[in-house]
């Protein structure tokens, strides 16, 4: 078995849920995992397609890792900034 499809298998096998959130021209990948000792984690993945000068296209990716341990202060901070942008945009 080559290193690439055991890294493969161990990703899938680390990933507990998954989804995805189509925003526009962006795609968000919200992907709780698990490490070898049992604790979840989060990443957040922002996938954006870009085209060269040939048409060519690819895939910039942009990755959080969020753990455990931060997840109440990142919860905390996003809800505030979201509700923010929210009252803001009454205005």
């Amino acid at each position: 078995m080559s290193t690439e499809n055991t890294k493969d298998q161990e990703n899938y096998r680390n990933e507990i849920y998954s989804k995805s959130v189509r925003a526009g021209k962006r795609t968000y990948f919200f992907d709780v995992k698990s490490t070898r000792s049992g604790d979840h984690y989060l990443t957040i993945t922002e996938s954006k397609k870009k085209f060269d000068q040939d048409g060519d296209f690819h895939f910039e990716k942009h990755k959080i890792f969020l753990y455990k341990e931060d997840f109440d202060k990142f919860k905390d901070g996003f809800i505030e900034v979201i509700d923010k942008v929210i009252s803001l945009n009454r205005s």
